[in-house]
C-alpha cells in the first residue's frame, strides 16, 4: 500500500523527502481511522472514504486536490497500482506452516467486505487462508464482538482457545478481548501508544515468528 500512495501521489507532492513520505503513509493508514468508520457505518462509499484519507493526507503537508476531476483520477491510479505491490509479508507462509504442522486452525476476520479483501489475500499468495470473514458477513465491522463470533463459529473453536493477532490495537486486541478471545498486537513498526491504550493492550509482538512459543506458553 505504502508504496503505490508514493506512486500516485508523487506527482502532488514532488518535494517530500523519505521520513514524510513515512507521515503520509501512517496518515492514509492509521491516521484516518474516523473516515474508515464512516464508511463501515454507511455514510459514504469505499471511493469517497480513500479519497478523503487522500485529502487528508494532502492537507497535512499544505496541499489539495486542484478539482474532483483531480480526486477521480488519483482514485483511478491508485485503484490501478495497488494491486501489483500486494504481497505478504516474509513471515506469514513461515508461521502459517507451524500453525498447520502444530494442527492449528487459522482464518482472517477483516473491516472490508468479502470479496475485496479475498482478491487481496490471492493476490498476495495467500490462497491457503481458507477462513475468511468480511464486513458483510454480519453487518458490523471489529471491534464489535458479532464478527469475532462469527469467525469462531467458522474456525469451530470456542473463544477462551482462540488468539487473534492484528496490527490495529483498538479494533483487533481490545476488540478481541471484548469478545472473550486473547488479543496479540502486531506491532511491526514499534509504534507507541499511550499509557491508557497500552495498558489495554498488554501483549505485542514485532513479527509473526514470535506468535508459536507465546501460544504454546
Amino acid at each position: 500500500m505504502d508504496r503505490a500512495l508514493r506512486e500516485v501521489s508523487g506527482p502532488l507532492l514532488p518535494h517530500l523527502g523519505e521520513h514524510e513520505w513515512l507521515t503520509f503513509c501512517r496518515i492514509f493508514t492509521r491516521g484516518s481511522d474516523d473516515i474508515y468508520d464512516r464508511y463501515i457505518a454507511g455514510e459514504i462509499t469505499f471511493a469517497q472514504q480513500r479519497v478523503l484519507r487522500a485529502e487528508r493526507c494532502l492537507a497535512h503537508f499544505g496541499a489539495a486536490f486542484a478539482s474532483g476531476a483531480q480526486a477521480a483520477s488519483w482514485l483511478e491510479a491508485y485503484e490501478t497500482a495497488q494491486p501489483a505491490y500486494v504481497r505478504a509479508f516474509d513471515d506469514v507462509h513461515p508461521f502459517l506452516d507451524a500453525l498447520e504442522a502444530a494442527g492449528i486452525a487459522y482464518g482472517a476476520v477483516s473491516n472490508n467486505v468479502h470479496d475485496y479483501q479475498r482478491a487481496k489475500l490471492d493476490t498476495a499468495g495467500l490462497e491457503r487462508i481458507r477462513i475468511l470473514v468480511g464486513i458483510d458477513a454480519v453487518g458490523v465491522a471489529k471491534p464489535d464482538p458479532a464478527i469475532f463470533h462469527e469467525g469462531l463459529r467458522r474456525l469451530g473453536t470456542a473463544a477462551e482457545e482462540t488468539v487473534y493477532v492484528g496490527d490495529n490495537p483498538a479494533h483487533d486486541v481490545v476488540g478481541a478481548a471484548g469478545a472473550g478471545l486473547r488479543g496479540i498486537w502486531l506491532n511491526r513498526r514499534s509504534a507507541t501508544l499511550d499509557a491508557e491504550a497500552a495498558a489495554a493492550v498488554p501483549v505485542q509482538v514485532a513479527s509473526l515468528s514470535e506468535i508459536p512459543a507465546l501460544i504454546r506458553s
